[in-house]
């Protein structure tokens, strides 16, 4: 589903990604791991189209999407969900218009379609009856919840998730991990997260990468990774702050 070929990415004297490989089976949960500041959201921003590489391939769906115009893109972006970091709501909106917003501008849909369409997104995520309620009325966990509602609106074929658990107390990132693991399972997306929350990694992912100093050292499943002899793996799994691990 996604083949990324020898990514490139650097902001002036900085290289963030120094030759990333990894490709990402259709139907899959693909979690990246990695310290903070190590590139995975640059990483998850090219997938995108929200970024251009220097050097590299991505390819989707045997498209090669680093070569499309920006016409082309925003066609091509309409396989995509994500969920940002901070849900990214808009605040004068309410809840129905947040996961209307995309709908609204980019089908032809008329308003009742997409008010079903608004209702089903939030079911699907346990929210009933929020539609009129603000961002400023939810809790962090409903906002991700609102967040992946609009996402998942579009029916997406991939879901990019960017941090979904940060800020969330520990009953509320598991409670969105579920969710990512039901979509997986009633929608068939392919999801690429982008974590480092190793208990979140453990229980979504089919394969766990592990990006670092640019590169991708080493993929395998869950217990592939939590086996794993690299001594730079083992530190980042076990939080430990001795050792090698570089700060960009």
């Amino acid at each position: 589903m996604i083949r990324i070929v020898n990514l490139q990415k650097s902001f002036g004297d900085n290289q963030v990604l120094g030759g990333v490989n990894l490709e990402i089976v259709k139907g899959e949960t693909m979690v990246v791991i990695g310290q903070s500041g190590s590139g995975k959201s640059v990483l998850l921003k090219h997938i995108i189209g929200l970024l251009k590489p220097d050097l590299g391939e991505i390819w989707i769906g045997g498209i090669e999407v680093t070569k499309l115009d920006e016409d082309e893109l925003q066609q091509f972006t309409g396989k995509f969900g994500m969920l940002f970091q901070g849900a990214a709501l808009f605040d004068s909106m309410t809840v129905a218009e947040n996961v209307a917003f995309g709908l609204e501008r980019h089908t032809d849909f008329p308003p009742e379609e997409i008010c079903a369409i608004v209702r089903e997104s939030l079911s699907r995520v346990g929210l009933h009856g929020v539609e009129d309620m603000m961002p400023f009325e939810l809790s962090g966990g409903m906002k991700k919840r609102v967040g992946l509602a609009r996402a998942i609106a579009y029916q997406p074929e991939i879901m990019l998730y960017d941090e979904p658990s940060t800020g969330l107390d520990p009953i509320r990132a598991d409670a969105i991990n579920d969710l990512i693991n039901m979509l997986k399972r009633d929608m068939g997306v392919t999801s690429v997260v982008i974590t480092h929350d190793m208990a979140s990694s453990f229980k979504i992912a089919d394969r766990i990468a592990m990006l670092y100093e640019g590169v991708i050292i080493e993929v395998g499943t869950p217990d592939e990774i939590r086996n794993s002899r690299s001594p730079i793996v083992q530190q980042f799994i076990h939080g430990e702050s001795q050792g090698p691990i570089k700060t960009w």
